[in-house]
């Protein structure tokens, strides 16, 4: 008998092993997923033709000459597109918004901060309204030099297409909506998009629609008195006298058109649910990629969920901000959120819940982060303990009469057999439809077991937390092009500077390796 325990258990052994390696070879194995990501996603600026100096430094002196008021204007940008800006200007408030918006920060120390353009950080402006002609506009004020023409083109070249279309979720059925009726039409020239739109029941395609529709955030703005310090290092006695006048006018219509309600023209057309998929991906290949909003206002057959902000839930100014982005056109955004550890990551994702109040599924890296999202919706919301549901291995809740799940990538990208009573619980979050899947530190999670989880559970908005969009298998666009483009990045040192998060102490401490 101790012999047959003994082969069983070796057994058992070499499945679980078999299993862990079949797993770690599906995320490495090499794999057609690019046809997920628009090829202008790998566009890098070009950097020829820049002169090197006596020093091996890059010489720009020829290329760029200075404005005559350049000491007012707070930044400069390289031909190879980055960007250098000053913090210790009297706009550096507004630039900095405006930089994180449009690039990819590289190094933010004190007094000069480098931010570098990218197709991806372009694409991320655009979703979050800026058009072209606004981008090249704000950046020739703000530079103290002429914008390189290359970096105009590549601009250009970067966002003549994204942005355009939106995939539109309203009464429950799917809409492709885009503002420029001549994209429409080009894309209905397609065979496959044609295939995808929806008939009537006489088998003839169902009309345009053009409608008329007032945006405004669902997020309330509140005055920095009510949230805390400013995160902006700039003194607010500064003299408006220091600032250009073109410059000042921009700044006060940017706060103008911030805070007004905008009416927009748009032109849609309803698409078959079933071919949601095919859809997207045709839309990449065609390079026009769909960017993803919930009209959640407007969903009446998902029910609303009893789930409001405690009063002792205060948002600080760059989480409200983070929201803002989100939820900036009173529908709610598919994107990625980037704020440092311990900046409240999770407060965010509480309050976009109570704002969207539809059910709600939260994944996280592990069953402790679990328990910590449990704990973060009973602080923060009003939510009922009975309504939350955990499913890791530990804690598989019963799902009657649940609003919020939470669970493990690991637990629904899971390849091997379950127990029954996973089994249950897995069938029941495949069934369901929700209107929020808040996914957290997205940065960890292998590319091929992130895909696999999107197509498991369907959710309408997508929200991804992290503290940084850096990836060891440098898949970083494939998964924002998946959840959605970043909405909002804050800086750490600001945020330490405001009290905000602990300031960071670093200690060298040598140890004696002689003798044992």
């Amino acid at each position: 008998m101790g012999k047959k325990d003994k082969w069983d258990r070796d057994k058992k052994k070499s499945k679980k092993r078999h299993y862990d390696e079949e797993e770690e070879d599906e995320d490495d194995a090499p794999s057609n997923d690019q046809e997920a990501v628009p090829s202008a996603a790998g566009k890098q600026v070009d950097e020829d033709g820049t002169k090197l100096d006596e020093y091996n430094a890059k010489d720009y002196r020829l290329q760029m000459p200075l404005k005559g008021d350049h000491v007012s204007r707070p930044l400069w940008v390289a031909p190879d597109g980055h960007i250098f800006l000053e913090a210790f200007s009297p706009v550096y408030k507004y630039a900095q918004d405006f930089l994180v918006a449009i690039s990819e920060p590289v190094c933010r120390p004190v007094h000069v901060h480098e931010y570098k353009l990218t197709a991806y950080s372009l694409y991320a402006a655009v979703s979050v309204g800026l058009q072209t002609s606004d981008i090249i506009e704000y950046l020739q004020k703000l530079s103290k030099t002429g914008v390189p023409e290359g970096i105009v083109q590549f601009i250009k070249l970067c966002t003549v297409s994204y942005g355009k279309l939106k995939l539109v979720l309203k009464h429950n059925r799917y809409f492709v909506e885009s503002a420029h009726p001549e994209v429409i039409q080009d894309l209905l020239k397609d065979n496959t998009i044609r295939s995808c739109r929806l008939r009537n029941e006489e088998g003839e395609e169902t009309e345009l629609i053009t409608e008329t529709f007032t945006s405004k955030s669902a997020i309330s703005k509140t005055t920095d008195a009510a949230g805390g310090p400013s995160t902006s290092q700039v003194p607010e006695s500064q003299n408006k006298t220091d600032v250009p006048a073109d410059l000042f006018e921009f700044y006060e219509q940017m706060d103008k058109e911030e805070e007004e309600e905008e009416e927009t023209q748009t032109v849609s057309f309803e698409v078959k649910q079933e071919m949601i998929e095919v859809l997207q991906k045709r839309c990449i290949h065609l390079e026009y990629p769909l960017l993803a909003e919930y009209d959640f206002r407007n969903d009446t057959m998902n029910p609303d969920i009893n789930i409001d902000l405690k009063p002792t839930a205060v948002l600080r100014p760059y989480q409200e901000k983070s929201l803002r982005k989100m939820f900036g056109n009173g529908r709610a955004r598919s994107g990625v959120i980037v704020l440092p550890c311990g900046a409240g990551k999770s407060l965010v994702g509480v309050t976009a819940a109570c704002t969207v109040r539809k059910r709600c599924l939260v994944l996280g890296n592990s069953a402790v982060s679990v328990e910590q999202w449990k704990a973060q919706f009973k602080m923060w919301s009003t939510i009922d303990d009975s309504q939350i549901c955990r499913f890791t291995s530990d804690a598989k809740d019963k799902p009657i009469g649940c609003s919020i799940a939470i669970s493990t990538y690991s637990m629904l990208g899971h390849t091997t057999k379950r127990s029954w009573e996973a089994e249950r619980v897995m069938e029941w979050l495949k069934s369901q439809e929700w209107g929020l899947m808040i996914l957290d530190e997205v940065h960890t999670i292998p590319a091929k077991m992130f895909r696999r989880v999107l197509t498991i559970v369907q959710a309408h908005c997508k929200l991804g937390l992290t503290a940084t969009l850096v990836r060891e298998d440098d898949k970083i666009v494939d998964l924002n092009f998946l959840i959605g483009p970043k909405l909002y990045e804050a800086n750490w040192m600001e945020l330490q500077n405001n009290g905000y998060i602990a300031k960071v102490q670093c200690a060298e401490v040598r140890i004696d390796q002689g003798s044992t």
